[in-house]
């Protein structure tokens, strides 16, 4: 799923509400709903642009260890069943 605004625009809509654009407003001058702002400010309140990159990354780092360690117990779960038909 492609995303419409990238974490550095998203933050940066943050921080005009916070320098006192109404919520409303900015939403319909960005396109946005404001649901999106507030699951946006939800996760990215408080963050700078290399907080969010970081941020970012340990959940890509995070989601490749899950697969893994996914992958993994699946094969000991195989190896267990082929040991268990053998004896």
């Amino acid at each position: 799923m492609k995303k419409r605004f990238s974490e550095t625009q998203i933050i940066g809509f943050l921080r005009e509400a916070d320098a006192g654009v109404a919520v409303k407003e900015l939403c319909r001058r960005h396109g946005f709903s404001d649901a999106s702002y507030y699951l946006w400010r939800r996760k990215f309140g408080g963050l700078d642009v290399s907080d969010a990159k970081r941020l970012k990354a340990l959940e890509q780092e995070n989601a490749r260890l899950k697969k893994l360690l996914a992958e993994a117990v699946l094969a000991q779960a195989v190896t267990q069943e082929v040991l268990r038909k053998k004896w």
